[in-house]
């Protein structure tokens, strides 16, 4: 089988993470890695045994990566993007997407003309939670989605935080540097979202200059309808939500289950049953994302996770934003 020969951009927590996942895998290898920080940069390096370069240009430069994971500030994935796809590199990056729409929109562009593959890391979906209850969901026995609510709230940055995440114009908020997971999630549930509605604003005084409150509501294409509670300013963090559906009712608990923790199946004729998280084995979720992006280039087709569901959960946080800003009316979408 051939090797596909990965660059890391990027070796901060999460990079390192990606690049050490990735190079568990029998078909790929972290070649080069690059970060602005010298120290961060050879740690990983040396670790990986990989080459080391400060300028993430000169790794795009190198003939014998294939392709990139792009593990940098949501600000920098466009430029990045567009300098891989001219580089005819296949990329993998993290969420969100980009900040703006337009920027996706602009990321999309440079895919295209270059003809590579992309895959965004909306991981979520490898959970051993999510990937379940779209499974049961998916298989039509509890019927149609009517109504999904997800909850993902905890408390404000700490001051270790590095000083992007304070500003939307670089992270794109909570509700794309978190809740891009849960957007996707409700989209991989329930379909595509054709509006939205939200109130929320900045209610602790944390320094950031976007709501640390957004509570989100959703039409989906479907017909159904989606409830997203994102709180950055509670003393008492939580995970967690349900599908409502035509035949019954999922209930599930936070990403990472406890021992006692379940799904929870109730149909509206027969009886209720527990699924324990305790269960449920799936891959380590980082390692599966990767394991499917180069699966997808050596495969020659589309990644399961694709530039459109990253620009469509950029789409929906933004379209939120801009209803917070109209005092809760009603955004339609595509914007």
């Amino acid at each position: 089988m051939k090797t596909i020969r990965l660059g890391q951009i990027g070796c901060g927590g999460m990079g390192s993470d990606l690049a050490r996942n990735a190079s568990q895998l029998e078909h790929a290898k972290v070649v080069a890695v690059s970060d602005v920080s010298e120290e961060r940069a050879n740690a990983l390096g040396k670790e990986l045994d990989a080459e080391v370069f400060l300028d993430y240009d000169a790794l795009l430069a190198q003939r014998d990566v294939d392709a990139v994971l792009i593990a940098s500030p949501p600000f920098l994935h466009r430029p990045m993007v567009e300098s891989a796809a001219r580089a005819g590199k296949h990329i993998f990056c993290e969420k969100p997407m980009a900040p703006y729409v337009a920027d996706c929109d602009a990321m999309i562009d440079a895919i295209q003309t270059a003809g590579v593959r992309f895959q965004i890391g909306h991981v979520c979906r490898f959970h051993a939670t999510h990937s379940k209850v779209r499974e049961l969901v998916a298989s039509g026995e509890y019927g149609t989605p009517t109504a999904m609510l997800v909850h993902r709230i905890g408390g404000p940055w700490g001051k270790g935080h590095p000083s992007w995440r304070w500003e939307r114009a670089k992270c794109g908020g909570i509700l794309m540097e978190v809740n891009a997971h849960e957007i996707d999630f409700m989209r991989f549930v329930c379909g595509d979202v054709k509006a939205v509605s939200a109130v929320g604003g900045k209610f602790a005084d944390s320094g950031l200059d976007y709501p640390d409150i957004a509570l989100v509501s959703m039409q989906f294409a479907s017909g159904a309808v989606g409830f997203l509670h994102s709180n950055h300013a509670t003393a008492i963090g939580g995970y967690g939500g349900r599908v409502d559906l035509t035949g019954g009712t999922i209930s599930f608990p936070r990403i990472w289950g406890g021992k006692d923790d379940a799904i929870e199946i109730k149909p509206f004729e027969g009886e209720s049953h527990r699924i324990p998280m305790a269960e449920l084995k799936v891959e380590t979720p980082v390692r599966a994302e990767i394991r499917a992006f180069v699966d997808a280039i050596l495969a020659g087709r589309e990644t399961p996770i694709t530039m459109w569901d990253g620009r469509a959960a950029v789409e929906v946080a933004e379209a939120a934003y801009m209803s917070i800003e109209q005092g809760g009316e009603l955004v339609n979408l595509p914007m």
